[in-house]
């Protein structure tokens, strides 16, 4: 038996029960698949009274996320795995533009937007950013993740946007 007759019985044998493979309209029926599965988790943020690189005039908001460690829903990786717990904080400067993003980033993560469940580099399922940029450093730039950084501002908030119109 070659690789392809193995496959092939393989594809036959899961229909045995006699429901053979959804039709296109049943299938179109459950709707696209899940894209944005948040696990369980809390936002916070509190001012820190010192000032960001590029934002001298500005305190600091540390934004405090913070997801406990738990089971994986449908939509993760593995299902009924579990997944570690997280603590992860970002910073934006208390500015008028970085309110405004922190607003954004509430609604967000309000609607599940902003974490999801995903397999790392090394096979571990973690829970992490779902595509939104996030500042966790407060120095170092941007190749650092961290401050100056002269388009984050502008880039987190078109990413918000884009996610909260979806």
């Amino acid at each position: 038996m070659g690789n392809n007759q193995s496959s092939d019985k393989l594809v036959v044998n899961q229909y045995l029960d006699g429901q053979g493979p959804p039709t296109l309209e049943q299938a179109a029926s459950k709707g696209p698949p899940k894209v944005n599965c948040q696990p369980p988790g809390h936002m916070t943020w509190v001012v820190l009274h010192r000032d960001l690189p590029g934002f001298s005039n500005d305190n600091t908001l540390q934004v405090n996320f913070s997801f406990p460690a738990g089971m994986q829903m449908e939509g993760h990786p593995h299902p009924g795995q579990p997944y570690p717990s997280l603590r992860l904080c970002a910073y934006l400067p208390d500015s008028r533009e970085g309110r405004k993003v922190l607003g954004l980033l509430e609604k967000a993560f309000q609607q599940q937007l902003i974490f999801s469940v995903s397999t790392d580099i090394h096979g571990e399922d973690v829970v992490c950013p779902a595509a939104v940029p996030l500042k966790t450093q407060s120095e170092g730039g941007a190749a650092m993740n961290g401050y100056p950084d002269d388009d984050y501002l502008k880039t987190v908030t078109r990413v918000l946007k884009e996610k909260l119109d979806q």
